[in-house]
């Protein structure tokens, strides 16, 4: 009974974040609201993926209107705090100083802490005097799982940032290179026709 209770808590600690991506409109204004409790460490963080001069405005406020945390023009950052009462948070996002070009965002919103499983399972199995090795040992698998899962996010991140940036650059490329050939073809056929004007035999009618 103690390891599927062990599986069932851990499954409810995994759940306890909110990781999204989402698009964002020019002249837009995107909010996300989550429900916490008093005395709860948060982290939120945050990274425009592609679009515009990668930067967003991000506002935090808690249950009362008032304002956590303000960010104006940046491309990624990341807050953390405790609540201080019950009550549903509030974070949005703001794209309103863009005027043509829509954003990806990218959001990951924790709340608890990594020792909120072990307290669990220690309530659960209150009984025993210390966690057996197989607890211990799912208990590290756990945080080791999501410590990688937290790097392969930050990979894709990165990659994805890179490859758009990469795309945008080969098309200003591609868009200089035909401008360069159009104006040579221009100054080929304008050289062509001046050398013959050179060659052109002119007739005087008496």
């Amino acid at each position: 009974m103690i390891l599927p209770t062990f599986v069932a808590l851990y499954v409810m600690a995994v759940a306890r974040a909110i990781e999204l991506t989402f698009e964002l409109s020019d002249n837009a204004n995107q909010c996300f609201f989550e429900d916490i409790k008093a005395g709860i460490d948060c982290v939120i963080e945050y990274q425009v993926v592609t679009g515009g001069q990668y930067d967003i405005d991000m506002t935090l406020e808690d249950q009362g209107g008032k304002i956590l945390y303000r960010g104006v023009k940046k491309q990624y950052d990341s807050f953390s705090w405790k609540t201080e009462a019950d009550g549903t948070y509030k974070v949005c996002f703001s794209n309103e100083f863009s005027t043509f070009s829509h954003k990806v965002v990218y959001m990951d919103w924790q709340k608890g802490d990594d020792n909120q499983l072990l307290a669990n399972v220690n309530k659960v199995t209150s009984r025993i005097a210390a966690m057996t090795q197989l607890e211990t040992s799912a208990s590290v698998i756990g945080d080791r799982l999501r410590l990688i899962d937290d790097y392969q996010t930050h990979h894709r991140l990165r990659e994805a940032t890179g490859r758009k940036r990469a795309e945008d650059l080969n098309e200003r490329v591609l868009l200089w290179s035909l401008g360069q050939t159009a104006i040579i073809i221009i100054l080929g056929i304008a050289q062509v026709l001046l050398l013959r004007s050179f060659f052109t035999e002119k007739r005087t009618i008496f």
